[in-house]
């Protein structure tokens, strides 16, 4: 079989996103770093955004095709449900995710304590503040989601490894911390992916 390789940085949610399908579906694959908005990044990812994948002479970009393609590759349990409703629910949390809540939780909140505007490089609480709320809804409507152990009902799908990295980076922070503290869906979430290969073997290093 070619090489399988996923061209991003360690730290991007959806680069390990795409990592953790990759171990799920027992596929062997090698980590390449990009360098962002370079010529050669553009010339294969327009917006300039990760991750990319390679295989033989297949050539993706966007983190949902990676996603389907490695999971209709890979020998290991499928990651989108059986179910009509369950199928439809999982494309739901995937266009969720992306189109909303990682802008809430990641662009808008954790971003202010990664990427600190003050003069003193602190993160600037008049901005947590202000985009706080939006975190804490958009978690308030996941945890209400749940429709089993897992997003889409019994078993792990394809939306559960797009929440997964997010959920984690904002988890450690204080004002998230205090919405999982009354979230037993996010929480039961977060013991479960501590148990897996695909979440312990992706984790970032530290900076």
């Amino acid at each position: 079989m070619s090489d399988l390789i996923i061209h991003g940085p360690p730290q991007s949610s959806y680069t390990r996103t795409a990592r953790m399908v990759a171990i799920e579906k027992g596929l062997p694959y090698r980590l390449e770093p990009v360098e962002f908005k370079s010529p050669a990044h553009l010339a294969r990812h327009p917006w300039g955004r990760v991750p990319l994948l390679t295989h033989g002479d297949v050539e993706l970009i966007e983190t949902s095709a990676i996603a389907h393609y490695l999971d209709a590759i890979g020998p290991g349990p499928a990651l989108v449900p059986t179910s009509a409703r369950a199928r439809a629910e999982n494309e739901k949390w995937i266009s969720i995710i992306h189109c909303y809540a990682y802008g809430d939780l990641v662009t808008s909140y954790l971003f202010h304590y990664i990427f600190p505007k003050t003069a003193d490089k602190q993160p600037d609480r008049a901005l947590i503040e202000r985009d706080a709320p939006a975190m804490a809804r958009d978690l308030a409507l996941i945890e209400a989601g749940f429709r089993g152990p897992w997003l889409t009902g019994p078993t792990l799908a394809l939306a559960d490894l797009f929440l997964a990295p997010i959920l984690a980076y904002v988890s450690v922070l204080p004002e998230a911390a205090a919405v999982l503290e009354r979230s037993p869906n996010l929480r039961r979430f977060l013991g479960q992916l501590a148990t897996r290969e695909s979440f312990t073997a992706t984790v970032p290093p530290k900076p």
